[in-house]
């Protein structure tokens, strides 16, 4: 692992430990259409680009060298928090600097949604920047490096090309098992499970106590990602994982990590440890009956942890876990920035919007709300269940950007990754849909990479 990664790795367990100790975070939770890696098989891409109307940083924190006023319009992916949370964030902002607004239009499917109003030539001031290629977004975002963020963030490099910012990181996550403790005491399970086949002798027990074993929100699809990105990542032992597939012409195969990750959640499937109708799955009731107990797990970042205390538990009454993937006893695990607030670059209030965006990685405690590990270097994470996810000594693989050449034949082949999970679960021939798949990708390749 990287240095970057053994020093993040290592302020995230000491400030989990603190937290642990000494803090409740009970109250804060919302919902999300995730994360980071919704939509496109392309788990991201870094940003690039060049505009004009730059806004420098002054010491008070303030965005400098432009007019900090006018109606800027914010794309979000939390539609849980409109007409909550962002009218304080909107009063607040406004507080700081009278004579801005802003607004903010929520969407559920927001990677889809954004690209399309990106391709129309018309985009709101701020958006979470979608799965473009790195060198794409110049054509699109502003260059954030003038606020001052630059040698304070991490993930830092993921949505920038030829040495500028275009794309600054929400916050930061792990990918584990999130799991009622309550659901585990009542089914009898006294310790948590760190290889593959205690994780199936778990579900069992939890099955046959009547509790749900793990929530896939199957039909929402977006909350499958990890089955098809993170987790092949750790089982791997390869962040670049993604970007190698272009060196194949089957880069889905029953056997390699891609297959092995999504047989998993199949047998999960086929052993009747996923909701009883799959088909008819809904996030925001599922949140709810994790808290209740009436579910027991999801496959998630850090971020769910909250919400599933909002949703209406304690915060001591929730755990997390690296997902044990085989039985060596041994885990990789994924860590990873959440999507990157990206500034269009033909904005009318271009040096508001760039405030806005200062203003919520600095002040608007989004990061805290939303569960994430902080992309400050300096700001504590408030995640006490990171100290038991950190007991189990995972290997943390820090997170790379797709390349371009990736981002192209992903985009080529229409590959949508969840998708993909979805086929392959329901499938009566799982190796079908992995000639499906593969068939797409050799295409794609062909005529992306001649």
């Amino acid at each position: 692992m990287k240095k970057f990664g053994l020093v993040l790795v290592t302020v995230f367990m000491m400030v989990a430990l603190l937290a642990a100790c000494g803090s409740n975070n009970g109250g804060n939770a919302g919902n999300a259409g995730k994360t980071n890696n919704a939509g496109a098989d392309n788990s991201g891409g870094s940003t690039g680009g060049n505009a004009g109307g730059n806004a420098g940083a002054s010491n008070d924190g303030n965005t400098a060298g432009g007019d900090i006023s006018g109606t800027i319009t914010f794309l979000t992916n939390r539609t849980d928090m409109v007409d909550k949370e962002y009218v304080d964030y909107a009063k607040r902002f406004k507080e700081k600097y009278p004579n801005a607004d802003v607004k903010f239009e929520a969407v559920t499917d927001l990677d889809k949604t954004t690209k399309i109003r990106i391709a129309s030539g018309e985009f709101p001031d701020v958006v979470l920047v979608p799965t473009l290629p790195n060198s794409d977004l110049p054509k699109y975002f502003a260059p954030l490096d003038d606020l001052g963020l630059n040698d304070r963030i991490y993930f830092k490099d993921y949505k920038s090309f030829e040495g500028k910012v275009y794309g600054i990181s929400a916050g930061g996550s792990t990918t584990g098992i999130v799991y009622n403790k309550k659901a585990f005491a009542d089914a009898g399970i006294t310790a948590v499970p760190t290889t593959l086949d205690e994780f199936y002798a778990a579900a069992e027990k939890l099955k046959a106590k009547g509790i749900v074993p793990l929530a896939s929100n199957f039909k929402d699809q977006w909350t499958l990602y990890p089955w098809a990105s993170e987790l092949p990542s750790s089982i791997a032992g390869n962040a670049n994982l993604n970007n190698e597939r272009v060196n194949s012409d089957t880069p889905y195969t029953l056997d390699n990590p891609y297959g092995q990750a999504m047989t998993i959640v199949r047998t999960m499937y086929e052993k009747g440890y996923l909701e009883p109708d799959v088909n008819s799955t809904n996030w925001e009731q599922s949140k709810k009956d994790i808290a209740s107990g009436k579910f027991a797990m999801y496959l998630l970042g850090n971020w769910v942890i909250p919400q599933v205390i909002e949703s209406g538990t304690t915060s001591d009454n929730v755990g997390f876990f690296p997902m044990p993937y085989d039985n060596s006893g041994k885990v990789n695990v994924a860590l990873a920035p959440d999507w990157g607030y990206g500034v269009n670059k033909d904005s009318k209030n271009l040096a508001t919007a760039k405030a806005f965006v200062k203003w919520m990685i600095e002040e608007s405690g989004f990061d805290d709300f939303a569960g994430f590990i902080p992309v400050l270097k300096d700001k504590e994470a408030k995640v006490a269940q990171l100290s038991e996810f950190n007991s189990f000594n995972p290997n943390y693989i820090e997170a790379v950007s797709d390349s371009a050449e990736t981002t192209e034949v992903v985009n080529k082949a229409q590959i949508v990754k969840e998708a993909l999970v979805q086929e392959f679960v329901l499938a009566k021939d799982p190796q079908s849909i992995l000639d499906k798949y593969n068939k797409q990708w050799a295409k794609a390749k062909k005529a992306v990479l001649k």
